[in-house]
């Protein structure tokens, strides 16, 4: 069957997307955005320079998507979630112009504390009660995204240079139990620079998480070969996610650790992508287009790929960053 064919929502092994399940992902960007908004600004400023038109963004985002599979590229993992602007009905219509399979996420987004509608609920909080985040999360994996019916088919959660605040602890339970009520894979966002990936190692395992489960995004910002292959052997996944991001690690830096890696070995423990979007009102696009000229979907099909080839990085080590970890990693799994 073909990448992308839709299938029996029954079937074992189907992945969720946006437009329902399917049986194979094919090759897959597997850290990537269709829409980051900002929907208070939305609301009460529309005449935004940005500009915010369904239909008009979703074309532009589907021509974009349907240009990557010209460049042999199936799938993307669309890690948007709460605190990103999420919005699936967006998604949807992206998802009917384009035959890339989108695979959408749950968790929240915080390198500190919880948006209030959570931080004013909860343990600890001003007003106490039960945590429901992973409630939320569950009902997205399982039931569907709002009135939307997409089920969530990966878990998202984050910390950054303020390291494992409460509030990213919060979450990162949550999104354990989550985890572990659904089989639901987990992807993250981690601080390379203060090795912050091993926390979230720590903490996920705490809660009973099997760490080959999990990717741990923007690995791939660090040139510290030590601290990768330390997260290699607590059984991870790294995302070498950010190609085109050349202020945090420059291309030479990053296409040097991913061919790296790969001479060590470590190619079945590699996932690729950008951490790119379609459309991000929080940015200045012409600001973006400057500074980042390669931080765009096709950056790494045109020129990621062939420097790991010049480099020694064989075709099946390709095919294994590409096409079978992602594979591995998105096919569900029973709960635990």
């Amino acid at each position: 069957m073909n990448a992308g064919h839709p299938v029996d929502a029954e079937r074992p092994g189907a992945v969720e997307t946006v437009a329902g399940p399917v049986a194979d992902v094919g090759a897959t960007l597997m850290h990537e955005h269709v829409f980051g908004l900002s929907p208070e600004i939305l609301w009460n400023w529309p005449d935004i320079p940005e500009g915010w038109n369904l239909e008009t963004r979703a074309r532009e985002a589907a021509d974009r998507l349907t240009e990557l599979k010209e460049h042999g590229v199936d799938t993307i993992v669309d890690l948007t979630v709460i605190g990103l602007g999420r919005y699936v009905p967006a998604v949807q219509r992206v998802a009917e112009l384009t035959e890339v399979n989108i695979v959408a996420a749950t968790g929240l987004y915080t390198y500190d504390a919880l948006p209030p509608y959570f931080g004013n609920r909860g343990p600890g909080s001003l007003f106490g009660g039960p945590d429901r985040l992973a409630e939320f999360f569950v009902r997205d994996i399982t039931e569907g995204i709002g009135e939307t019916g997409v089920k969530a088919g990966v878990l998202k959660c984050a910390s950054d240079h303020l390291g494992m605040t409460a509030g990213c602890e919060r979450v990162f339970r949550a999104v354990a139990e989550a985890h572990r009520a659904t089989g639901a894979p987990i992807s993250t966002h981690s601080h390379s620079a203060s090795r912050g990936g091993l926390e979230q190692q720590r903490l996920l395992a705490a809660e009973g998480v099997d760490l080959g489960r999990v990717v741990i995004g923007h690995a791939g910002d660090s040139t510290d070969l030590a601290y990768l292959e330390e997260l290699v052997a607590g059984g991870s996944y790294l995302g070498m996610d950010r190609f085109g991001i050349d202020t945090i690690s420059s291309f030479e830096d990053r296409v040097a650790t991913v061919a790296a890696m790969c001479e060590r070995g470590h190619a079945g423990r590699m996932v690729l992508s950008h951490d790119s979007y379609c459309f991000n009102d929080r940015f200045d696009h012409e600001v973006v287009r400057r500074r980042h000229p390669d931080y765009h979907l096709l950056h790494i099909s045109r020129d990621v790929l062939p420097e790991l080839r010049r480099r020694g990085v064989t075709e099946e080590q390709i095919h294994q960053m590409l096409v079978a970890n992602p594979r591995d990693i998105l096919t569900p799994r029973e709960p635990y």
